[in-house]
């Protein structure tokens, strides 16, 4: 026997230290999860309690958390005007921008599932967009929306329409903030609603021709049941997201003014305000509780309606 195979021998014979394969596999497993496990604890998980704490207090960072029950509560919904207008600025921008982008982003994937030449450019050029950051794309946006100067305006007037103020104007500024997040999240909708467009099985669709469907009744029929847990997912996504939107308004309302009359002054933005501009904590967590509920029971809504208009096609086989 040679000096290693005596070592591994003796090695594995050790009292306490013989471990099955599962075991190994066990042990291995929670060692690569271990950092992902430690990051949720203190960066997710510690900071929702945190907040959740924080709701219920008086806290200002400079000054211990005095526990003061409901009243932030109170003070929001009861004397704080500007909340309202924060909930009512977010509510517009999800009721128009989380439709149109679903809508938009079906329409692209459909345009783009072809196998035609170049469509791989295509697919890329609609998809960049999403990757430029919010800050950039708002700054480029703010540019071609200028009443005077910008290239929005331009085309309009060479069409004969009179100039709009877009983000100078109360009425125009959300339009123009659901118009950047059209072009800015379309692509990402496109490449899901993409995904979802190659696993229809191929033979329904040649079943439906066979049986006299025109393109129509063969996308309404067949396709869209088939994609309904994408749209699902795409939806609720869609408001999640539409509901923190920040980044956007904070640039283009300039941080400070959040547009005219406050027309840009959307929930988180609000939420920020009270954070780190007056370094009310306390509020702002409250702030923070009552929009993660209002996503819960949206979210959960969506779900058990889904029951409705969802269309597994697992469901079905069982």
């Amino acid at each position: 026997m040679s000096h290693s195979s005596a070592f591994t021998s003796r090695k594995t014979h050790l009292p306490g230290l013989r471990l099955t394969r599962k075991a190994r596999e066990t042990i291995t497993g929670y060692l690569f999860v271990l950092p992902w496990l430690i990051a949720l604890l203190v960066f997710i998980a510690y900071p929702m309690v945190a907040s959740f704490y924080f709701s219920f207090t008086e806290y200002t960072m400079l000054k211990p958390p005095r526990f003061i029950g409901l009243d932030n509560f109170n003070t929001m919904f009861n004397k704080d005007p500007l909340y309202w207008k924060s909930v009512e600025n977010t509510a517009y921008y999800a009721f128009f921008s989380v439709p149109l982008s679903i809508a938009i982003g079906l329409i692209l994937a459909l345009l783009l599932n072809q196998n035609v030449k170049g469509i791989g450019f295509y697919r890329t050029a609609f998809y960049l967009p999403g990757l430029v950051p919010a800050v950039a794309s708002t700054l480029l946006w703010m540019v071609l929306l200028d009443p005077k100067l910008g290239l929005v305006n331009l085309t309009l007037r060479i069409f004969g329409i009179e100039g709009i103020g877009w983000l100078r104007s109360a009425a125009w500024s959300k339009p123009a903030l659901i118009l950047m997040a059209l072009w800015g999240g379309s692509g990402s909708t496109m490449i899901i609603f993409l995904a979802a467009l190659k696993e229809i099985p191929q033979s329904l669709v040649e079943a439906a021709m066979i049986d006299g469907a025109n393109a129509w009744q063969r996308f309404w029929n067949v396709t869209i049941p088939l994609i309904t847990p994408t749209i699902l997912f795409n939806l609720i996504m869609g408001i999640i997201g539409s509901f923190q939107v920040f980044a956007s308004a904070f640039v283009a309302g300039t941080g400070n003014t959040a547009g005219p009359l406050n027309s840009l002054l959307m929930y988180m933005l609000h939420l920020y305000r009270y954070a780190f501009r007056y370094y009310n904590m306390g509020y702002a967590s409250a702030m923070a509780l009552v929009m993660f509920l209002v996503l819960v029971v949206l979210t959960v809504a969506l779900m058990r309606s889904s029951r409705y208009w969802v269309y597994y096609e697992s469901d079905e086989r069982n």
